[in-house]
């Protein structure tokens, strides 16, 4: 089983900046790719960034330029830099990890985060 810890999230102004944490911890033989999604209110769930174990990266056309998604392997931890934030970008973020391979059965699943809430207004 996989455990994400969401954190980072909160009110600021437009222009301003976030930056996004998402932890996995438990029993973790390798993680395919994670990423970032949010949900905004009567919207669905949109892609944000994805990045690969081996860096390759993947943005949002509405992102990109001002996201910066990173990855430390070694802690399973992925990172959203969110800079020159817009008040479009208020939505509920989520953390996904896929094809997560656990240590004993070497079985894969994605998982999500519990969500953390970013809102952008003056």
């Amino acid at each position: 089983q996989v455990q994400l810890v969401e954190s980072g999230g909160g009110l600021v102004q437009p222009g301003g900046s976030l930056r996004l944490s998402c932890a996995a911890s438990g029993s973790i033989f390798s993680i395919n790719a994670m990423g970032w999604y949010r949900q905004a209110p009567g919207k669905q769930r949109e892609l944000v960034a994805t990045i690969t174990g081996g860096g390759s990266t993947n943005y949002a056309d509405s992102v990109k330029g001002r996201f910066t998604i990173s990855r430390d392997n070694a802690k399973n931890t992925v990172y959203l830099q969110m800079n020159s934030l817009k008040p479009e970008d208020t939505a509920v973020y989520y953390c996904n990890v896929y094809r997560a391979i656990d240590t004993d059965t070497r079985r894969a699943r994605d998982y999500w985060g519990q969500g953390t809430q970013v809102t952008v207004s003056s």
